[in-house]
């Protein structure tokens, strides 16, 4: 984003997220199991690298306008309200994550592959 120019924040992420590629899916595993651990493993390693990245902007900005210390961050200690709602957070975004899964147990229990485009207009509805 460069200075001052408006950001398009009206994008559909589930319509993003549900994209495919044209042509047949790349496979390079010899099962499906290790196929869905690999995607696992890079939407972590994708959603990890943006939040480090973001997170460490955000300390640097905070200790040079002297907000905090360094060391403020390696010491602070939640309340328990404050516990709880991380640990509410973290069972949502494991829940995410673990969407491929869950997805096609969904597709087999109804006797076939799940159906994308449902699922995503699913995931856009409002919680």
């Amino acid at each position: 984003m460069s200075g001052g120019e408006p950001q398009d924040l009206n994008i559909d992420v589930a319509a993003l997220a549900g994209r495919k590629a044209k042509g047949r899916r790349p496979w390079y595993f010899e099962s499906r199991e290790a196929e869905r651990i690999f995607a696992i493993v890079m939407a972590l390693a994708g959603e990890l690298s943006v939040c480090r990245a973001r997170l460490d902007t955000l300390e640097r900005l905070l200790a040079s306008k002297g907000v905090i210390q360094a060391d403020e961050i390696e010491s602070f200690e939640l309340d328990k309200a404050a516990e709880q709602q991380r640990a509410e957070a973290q069972r949502l975004y494991i829940a995410r994550i673990f969407r491929i899964i869950q997805q096609e147990m969904e597709g087999a229990s109804e006797g076939g592959e799940a159906d994308l485009g449902r699922i995503a207009e699913e995931l856009s509805k409002p919680e």
